[in-house]
């Protein structure tokens, strides 16, 4: 009798193995463990101590040439009339109706070399980088480069130990290269956990012994790995909207079937790839397309050049609708968990901890008085504030802080929870990822 064949396991390339893993989670088209230590004392690291997380699998697009600036800015919402060589920006890309195709971060190499990271946004790029005539090369280079954030109190203290340098002259979106045992990187200060963050963008090849040599190091500092049940907790914390979880890529509308059909080419289980839930779900998937103002990246958008989706977005500047974050009623949540030890009733739909998984789309109705005000998405519970929160684009005349709503918890023909919600800020934890470094201790100091 023959014996099955085992099937791969896709694990990201550029990150070790850890032998001690019992389940892994879907990041893009690879797999990485869902839990390190555990997603409590994970989630802590970014506000303690630091981590190191694995952003490698999302898509990278190299564009070389005398055209490549105009490209982006002919695609691009921000402005580029100051770009300077060593600069990042968070580069949002719209169609024509002025609804979000992607975004990112784009990066200036050299006078004429760009790399922008990014999911659906490459995409995007690569569809439009075809149908124009640029005297540019692209290439997608999305295996060429691993991509680790070092974010959290000591993440500066442990990369100055590990280059044997100062780093502090890299400003907020700014990088420069530096190495690690002679492997160089670029080190991008960003901050998705909105600490004090970094970013090492370097070739893949060396992404496994830079991994380890940072956690060996880190040790001293506290270091966490992020799994896949932590790593997007921060992103509702520090309000990160992301796509295929707080919105879709507007594919697909009838003015976009083109696009998508050239989507569909390359991976024939794309519509089968994506998920969705909630209260608010449906198969219409234009409904869960957003404009940059209902995300809260109204500051991006500059109508200091041409680019796709600037008529619709100058008609869309005074937006209906504005992010928030909600901060859900503990006595209503804890009613959904304990509808599971009752055998009187159907139990609520369950709440997966801290939040879903990537690779979900959960939309919730957001009502006042019955009527649909905003979707809430990214449901999400906070172990440092002990509450559950979740982002929620909506009506302005309801994004008021302290304002009252009730979210629908539960898929359509289900047993659902009105859920009682209050309005807070977003970001809703505090932005330090701007905090000036110049005095900090050293790590000789500390």
């Amino acid at each position: 009798m023959s014996k099955a064949n085992p099937q791969p396991l896709y694990h990201v390339a550029q990150v070790p193995d850890d032998p001690r893993t019992t389940s892994y989670t879907r990041f893009f088209f690879e797999l990485e463990p869902t839990e390190y230590t555990n997603w409590i004392d994970e989630c802590e690291s970014w506000k303690k101590t630091c981590f190191i997380g694995d952003w490698s699998p999302l898509m990278k697009l190299k564009i070389t040439g005398p055209d490549a600036l105009s490209f982006f800015s002919s695609i691009s919402v921000n402005s580029f009339a100051k770009f300077d060589i060593g600069q990042a920006k968070h580069a949002v890309l719209c169609n024509v109706s002025g609804k979000i195709m992607g975004d990112g971060v784009l990066m200036r190499l050299s006078e004429e070399s760009f790399i922008y990271t990014s999911g659906p946004g490459v995409a995007w790029a690569m569809y439009q980088f075809a149908k124009g005539n640029y005297n540019a090369k692209a290439e997608v280079v999305t295996e060429d480069y691993f991509a680790f954030q070092v974010q959290g109190p000591n993440s500066l203290l442990l990369l100055e130990e590990l280059t044997g340098e100062s780093l502090r002259d890299i400003g907020f979106m700014r990088f420069r290269k530096s190495s690690i045992n002679g492997m160089t990187f670029n080190v991008l200060r960003q901050g998705m956990a909105g600490e004090l963050g970094y970013e090492l963008h370097g070739e893949s090849h060396n992404g496994v012994e830079i991994y380890n040599t940072i956690l060996k190091v880190g040790e001293r500092y506290g270091i966490r790995r992020l799994g896949g049940r932590s790593k997007m907790v921060n992103h509702v914390e520090a309000c990160f909207p992301t796509p295929t979880v707080d919105y879709l890529p507007a594919m697909f509308g009838d003015d976009q079937r083109d696009f998508l059909g050239v989507i569909l080419q390359s991976m024939p289980y794309f519509m089968e790839w994506l998920a969705v839930a909630g209260s608010a779900q449906s198969r219409d998937f234009t409904t869960y397309a957003r404009t940059p103002f209902e995300l809260g990246w109204g500051k991006n958008v500059k109508f200091d050049h041409e680019f796709i989706g600037r008529a619709a977005l100058e008609e869309a500047a005074n937006p209906r609708r504005t992010m928030v974050t909600l901060v859900w009623n503990g006595e209503d949540v804890s009613d959904v968990s304990a509808s599971f030890l009752s055998k009187d009733a159907e139990p609520y739909t369950y709440m997966e901890m801290p939040r879903n998984l990537l690779g979900l789309t959960w939309m919730d109705k957001v009502l006042v008085d019955g009527h649909e005000i905003g979707v809430s998405s990214s449901r999400c519970y906070s172990y440092t504030f002990r509450e559950m929160l979740s982002l929620c684009v909506i009506d302005q005349e309801y994004a008021t802080p302290g304002t009252e709503v009730v979210v629908v918890w539960g898929h359509p023909g289900t047993r659902q929870k009105h859920i009682r919600a209050r309005v807070a800020p977003a970001p809703y934890k505090k932005d330090n990822r701007r905090i000036d470094v110049t005095g900090l201790p050293s790590a000789q100091t500390v």
